[in-house]
């Protein structure tokens, strides 16, 4: 169906969050043995890779996005020894394994960012972004952290502030330097050469920042400050011109991809943040020289309505010519999917349809893991937060931690199954009952269902690697055409709680044949039950019929 040196176009990537996932050593933190001992489970998904959040050496003030050494594994998530052991467990059960690259920061506590405020004329002292303050002592510019306040952190040895677009024990490294460049491939090569399968690269348009410092302007709309920005954050004050997904990114993207090519069937997915995302992504992944994939916060906000959704994918497709996207409806920084869309009304139902959805858009997908048990946000009291983003924030946002609650497998064991001691974060009472115990052999359970649909598209090419092309249909719906040269489908999706009928107009069409699908079609009409799809594929045997 596709080349093994393309596994990834079109390949469903499932997310695992260590921190969250099983504990085998029993002290309340999820670690690499654990994922490879639930390999099984992993691979019965009919997913095609699996992509680790970072399990790195780091004080974990942001959770493993603060890296203090990037060729080495945190003691908390086991050894170098344990990940070699995951690689070959994962390759054995024909999965691919991707892993996180956090390359615009490093920790506070990185050897080179502790040699780098040291002096300003050591090594490695341009390796960070060090300017000098105003004359009246304030930040050399206006650019604001995501996580709150300036994005500038004042360093009493050098007499000089540093940029951290995130925590200020997050500095960020300077890649105007052509030797931070030359270190962070060297880095990503040394585990391309372990065998890693590819990268998820953390937010891979904030690497460069404009050498000149210019100030950000303001930003009129703040109310809708882009995705991901919430207006109760002074950064959405800004239009981030300056600080981020800068014209020399693409510069160093191609010397990625360029390094990635000496390494047969790896791939890389970049997470783009920004208030031009969809174009950003075209960008990142057109021509065949950058990045192999991306994809943004597009479809990981509140809104669902089916106009949203195409007109984010035709978006999209307008702009992207020849590159290939990556779609999620979640992952560890949002609002568990079915928080965020299904209100708790009908949820069972509308899980099922944000996975038929998800599969049949064109693109590489991800899930995230306790997507397939229909986990929905955790609420947890303030004692219990371990983010920083929703300590500072609280209590208007309560940050990631309702999404990284551990995984249930056993609904009748202490923590689920997840752990026989206290874990960092609780698992929340609800969702014992979607433990994976409780759900693997009943053949209606969303888990049973998940297996299923993605089997089953595994044996759809126009799914897998087709266009796709939106047609006219009622409000609440969706309906486009998937297809390639082996195959042409029209898809249908009823995203409200009322019946839905769509007229086609031509008798070419044959109901396909979908594990838990309910939709139909008699005398040229598709009939969409409550949040309900319906898969038609073309007679070949007649192809005079008009699409």
């Amino acid at each position: 169906m596709q080349s093994q040196q393309e596994w990834w176009r079109g390949g469903v990537i499932y997310q695992v969050y260590p921190r969250s996932f099983f504990d085998s050593n029993q002290d309340g933190i999820g670690d690499l043995a654990g994922i490879t001992q639930k390999m099984d489970y992993i691979a019965s998904l009919h997913v095609d890779a699996i992509w680790l959040s970072p399990f790195f050496t780091s004080p974990m003030k942001d959770f493993g996005y603060d890296i203090a050494n990037y060729r080495d594994v945190d003691p908390i998530f086991g050894t170098l020894d344990d990940f070699d052991q995951l690689l070959k467990t994962a390759h054995s059960h024909g999965l691919k394994v991707i892993i996180d690259q956090v390359m615009s920061h490093t920790s506070d506590q990185h050897p080179w960012f502790k040699e780098s405020r040291r002096s300003i004329d050591n090594p490695k002292t341009d390796w960070y972004v060090w300017a000098d303050p105003k004359p009246d002592g304030s930040p050399p510019n206006n650019w604001l952290s995501i996580f709150g306040g300036s994005a500038w952190a004042w360093d009493s040895r050098r007499r000089q502030y540093y940029l951290h677009n995130f925590l200020a024990s997050q500095p960020d490294l300077n890649f105007h330097n052509p030797q931070v460049v030359e270190q962070v491939l060297a880095d990503a090569e040394f585990w391309l050469k372990r065998g890693v399968d590819g990268f998820r690269l953390d937010t891979a348009n904030f690497y460069f920042h404009d050498a000149k410092l210019t100030d950000n302007p303001a930003n009129p709309r703040i109310q809708s400050a882009g995705i991901g920005v919430r207006p109760d954050n002074p950064y959405a004050y800004q239009q981030h011109i300056y600080d981020k997904s800068r014209p020399e990114n693409i510069e160093f993207l191609k010397k990625l991809r360029a390094l990635l090519n000496r390494y047969p069937n790896t791939t890389t997915v970049g997470e783009i943040g920004c208030d031009h995302s969809l174009k950003t992504m075209a960008a990142y992944t057109s021509g065949n020289d950058k990045l192999h994939m991306a994809y943004s916060f597009d479809l990981l906000t509140e809104q669902y309505s089916a106009a949203f959704i195409r007109h984010t994918v035709e978006s999209l497709e307008t702009e992207i010519t020849d590159g290939w996207p990556c779609w999620s409806i979640g992952n560890h920084d949002v609002t568990r999917v079915l928080s965020r869309w299904s209100k708790q009304q009908d949820e069972a139902s509308q899980a099922k349809l944000y996975l038929a959805l998800l599969m049949s858009l064109r693109g590489s997908i991800c899930l995230y893991q306790g997507e397939e048990l229909g986990l929905t946000e955790a609420e947890l009291s303030f004692e219990d937060l371990q983010d920083p983003y929703g300590i500072n924030f609280w209590p208007e946002f309560k940050g990631r931690d309702g999404c990284r609650t551990p995984m249930p497998w056993q609904q009748d064991q202490i923590n689920a199954g997840f752990s026989q001691v206290k874990p960092w974060l609780p698992v929340p009472a609800e969702h014992y009952i979607k433990s994976v115990d409780g759900q693997i052999n009943d053949p209606d359970s969303l888990l049973s269902i998940y297996r299923s649909l993605l089997a089953w598209r595994k044996q759809q090419p126009a799914l897998v690697t087709g266009t796709i092309q939106f047609l006219p249909s009622p409000q609440d719906t969706l309906f486009f055409t998937r297809e390639n040269e082996h195959q042409q489908l029209m898809v249908a999706f009823n995203l409200s709680r009322q019946e839905q009928e769509i007229t086609i107009d031509s008798a070419n069409y044959n109901l396909l044949d979908v594990p838990y699908i309910s939709g139909s079609m008699d005398n040229n009409k598709i009939h969409l039950p409550p949040y309900q799809a319906c898969f038609l594929e073309r007679n070949t045997a007649n192809n005079h019929g008009e699409i």
